[in-house]
């Protein structure tokens, strides 16, 4: 059973490096579209080449492969598993997981056909949302409590509003940056 859980542990960390890189494709997708011609084709080209490479060599066989090796061990030791409010509670937010794969997947569906529905800082706000669950999840699964969730949910809302703190102060100095780049304006 510990290759198992070797391989789930594998897979998973797998489907995470992906669903952390793919928004991140998706934020260089959009900011392309601002750039002028030939390079917003050149670019937009080269980043649906990356997204297709990375969603369906990676991301989605890490997601089938987490599943099949975590249901194994479930099917494993089923009656403990399902006693244990942590790990109910953790396969809630692994099916909060997939969801957010799903969408990510029609965010990618969209890039491809050059539609662009969200603008870059909501995607670095989507970027966010995968880190907390993995902190949520790995927080979970390593401690094995039944209880203290008061404080693992504080713990939840700092790094929320920390993560979000950190996304908008960047987007405050990114346009910074931009306006001192810009020449100034012409004397009338």
């Amino acid at each position: 059973m510990l290759y198992v859980k070797s391989l789930h542990v594998i897979f998973m960390v797998t489907w995470f490096a992906a669903l952390f890189y793919m928004p991140r494709l998706l934020i260089y997708h959009v900011e392309a579209q601002t750039k002028p011609q030939p390079e917003r084709d050149i670019l937009s080209a080269q980043f649906k080449i990356m997204q297709k490479r990375l969603w369906f060599g990676i991301a989605w066989p890490g997601m089938i492969l987490t599943t099949v090796f975590g249901t194994w061990m479930l099917f494993g030791n089923f009656t403990f598993f399902m006693t244990q409010a942590w790990f109910i509670l953790k396969l809630c937010f692994v099916a909060g997981l997939m969801l957010y794969h799903l969408q990510t997947h029609m965010l990618f569906r969209k890039h491809q056909k050059d539609i662009f529905p969200w603008k870059s800082f909501h995607l670095r706000l989507w970027n966010e949302v995968a880190t907390l669950f993995l902190f949520i999840i790995i927080f979970l699964v390593i401690p094995k409590k039944n209880d203290n969730w008061v404080w693992g949910g504080l713990a939840l809302v700092i790094l929320a509003v920390a993560l979000y703190a950190a996304t908008v102060i960047y987007k405050k100095n990114r346009e910074k940056k931009k306006d001192e780049t810009l020449p100034p304006p012409p004397i009338p």
